[in-house]
């Protein structure tokens, strides 16, 4: 369909691309007519170009004053549409930062995520809630401070585990004065304020004053606590001479873009985030920056006054614009390291490309893996997508069954399918299996959602009837082979069926694992859905209507009989043997059942 772009504006502005009455982009422009334009031009343009041109019969156009106001209104509708061609990198959650709760008499040490402004008791921000509890952990161990609740800490009688761990010095039991656990606190806060010079001279003058009282042990496990401290310190000494920077850099190869970003504060290393961006659309590298820059500080509340970019950005002096005006921040945006901070920047640079080398060997296995599996079932087509079925029960209760889905690169988690099976099918695996493909086989509208190969994880009978549901339906061109499990179930002697026999594999090709990965995934998926669906049934029961029977009752009850239809058939001396059962509650099991 063409499109009319002569009554587009020659303003700054942003742009909608639509497909169907769905936006399929959203971009921004110094000129809106010459950048839409360019899109429907006669000269020959990139793949992904060329496919938003043939997918868009539609555009419409939004005026601004100026292009930081295009930029702000292109983010926001971004976040507000998530088109399918953009470059999506938000995390909806803020970012977390190391807490001290000094308004108690023994603060404690947590991870907290906040949109409000940060005092001093607020250390970050750390780019991932993993960071924060590496580096909790390692200060408990270092200064022992606690990390339960206000609540539990009042109510202890004796130290807990972390006290017996060396990871922290009971202050709930009295086994630190206050005076004491506050120059702990304070160190704590040096040390991650990167001024720990003052914690270990602390340190060793404790050690002195230990030894010449004659407390030996008092003395060494201090040293152990400096010796890991300045273990610590070696680690981050080499941003120690950095201040509060955050450093971005882009790695573009093939149909992928590596985004890799790190956070210093207080010259330490607070973490690193990546993101794989895969098949993306974007018009220049410094597009990609301004997007990963601006969407990384969209939920923040510590933004630096320094960037640092692994690339020289045409767009720096706009970006540091939108910054100004979205949040008040003078920022400077440079592509040159300072000595201090250039091994983290060269560091950076590489975990960009990294992300995207990571991928690409994952995916070039099971490329070859499908290729392999094509050959040795003798198919000319190419195969691109695989779907696993398996059944989960427990002596037919709480059945379930599991579809997964693995693509040319790999499991397609968002393709993963559950269904439930009804009482009637329950405990009736072939049954079970026919009618859950049935209800798939609808769903498949297109060649991206229809599989090649469906593998049943079950014996000839499991594939002849998996086989005669697809003969039944306008999906003939669907192969169905079986795994069928060894002697004594042990790996590499499983037999891959067909409905012309046995198709042999060499058991340790790239085929055969793959093969056995996806019968192994459905599996675990239907499990893990099935063990959900029984904790689900012993949450709410018949059980929870009887007097006496609490939750440990009701699962001593449904560990010995499995079901409430096995409960009904025992007598009142059978369910005497239950421990915590006696005769009233027995007698009011039996009236109520």
């Amino acid at each position: 369909m063409a499109v009319d772009v002569s009554k587009v504006p020659s303003t700054p502005g942003v742009y909608k691309f639509f497909s169907n009455h769905e936006i399929i982009y959203i971009g921004k422009a110094k000129n809106l007519k010459k950048r839409v334009s360019s899109y429907f031009g006669k000269s020959i343009k990139d793949r992904k170009t060329s496919q938003i041109k043939f997918l868009t019969d539609n555009i419409e156009t939004f005026t601004t004053k100026n292009e930081v106001e295009a930029l702000l209104l292109e983010q926001m509708l971004i976040k507000e549409n998530k088109p399918k061609f953009n470059i999506l990198l938000r995390d909806d959650k803020t970012y977390p930062y190391i807490y001290f709760s000094l308004d108690h008499d023994f603060p404690g040490i947590y991870s907290k995520r906040t949109k409000q402004a940060v005092n001093s008791n607020f250390f970050g921000p750390f780019v991932s809630s993993g960071a924060v509890k590496k580096s909790i952990k390692e200060i408990q161990k270092i200064f022992r401070l606690r990390n339960c609740n206000d609540s539990t800490f009042s109510n202890r009688s004796r130290p807990c585990i972390e006290f017996q761990m060396k990871r922290c010095s009971a202050p709930c039991v009295q086994k630190i004065s206050k005076v004491d656990y506050f120059e702990d606190v304070a160190s704590a806060k040096s040390y991650l304020s990167s001024s720990d010079s003052q914690t270990i001279n602390r340190l060793n003058s404790e050690i002195e004053k230990a030894s010449h009282n004659l407390e030996f042990e008092k003395a060494a496990d201090i040293r152990d606590r400096l010796k890991r401290l300045e273990l610590l310190r070696e680690e981050q000494s080499v941003v120690t001479l950095a201040r509060d920077v955050d450093i971005f850099s882009v790695y573009a190869e093939d149909d992928y873009l590596g985004i890799c970003i790190i956070v210093v504060r207080r010259g330490k290393i607070r973490g690193t985030k990546t993101h794989l961006i895969k098949r993306a659309y974007y018009e220049s590298i410094d597009d990609v920056y301004q997007s990963a820059i601006l969407n990384f500080y969209d939920n923040q509340i510590d933004i630096p006054n320094k960037i640092l970019c692994t690339s020289s950005l045409d767009t720096k002096e706009l970006i540091k614009k939108v910054i100004k005006k979205k949040f008040n921040i003078k920022v400077n945006i440079t592509h040159s390291p300072s000595r201090a901070i250039r091994s983290i920047y060269n560091l950076c640079k590489i975990n960009a490309k990294q992300v995207i080398q990571n991928h690409l060997s994952k995916e070039d296995r099971y490329n070859f893996a499908f290729k392999e599996l094509q050959s040795a079932m003798g198919l000319k087509m190419l195969i691109k997508r695989i779907e696993a079925y398996d059944v989960s029960h427990i002596s037919g209760d709480h059945a379930v069954a599991s579809c997964v889905v693995f693509s040319d690169s790999g499991p397609s988690n968002q393709d993963y399918r559950l269904f439930n099976i009804s009482k009637e099918l329950s405990g009736n695996d072939v049954g079970s299996l026919k009618h859950v493909m049935e209800r798939r086989l609808k769903y498949y509208k297109d060649k991206e959602t229809k599989p090649d190969i469906i593998l049943i994880d079950g014996g000839r009978t499991q594939l002849k009837f998996a086989a005669s549901v697809i003969k039944a339906s306008k999906h003939k061109d669907i192969k169905v082979i079986s795994i069928v499990k060894g002697s004594d179930r042990v790996r590499a002697t499983e037999t891959i069926l067909s409905e012309e026999g046995i198709i042999e594999f060499d058991k340790y090709s790239k085929a055969f694992l793959l093969l056995q990965e996806a019968r192994d995934e459905s599996h675990r998926f239907a499990i893990m859905a099935q063990r959900n669906k029984k904790r689900g049934g012993i949450k709410k029961s018949k059980l929870d209507d009887i007097d006496g029977i609490g939750a440990v009752l009701k699962r001593r009850l449904l560990s010995k009989y499995k079901n409430i239809k096995s409960i009904k058939l025992a007598n009142i001396d059978d369910l005497m043997t239950v421990k915590g059962i006696n005769a009233k509650i027995a007698n009011s099991i039996i009236e109520k059942l």
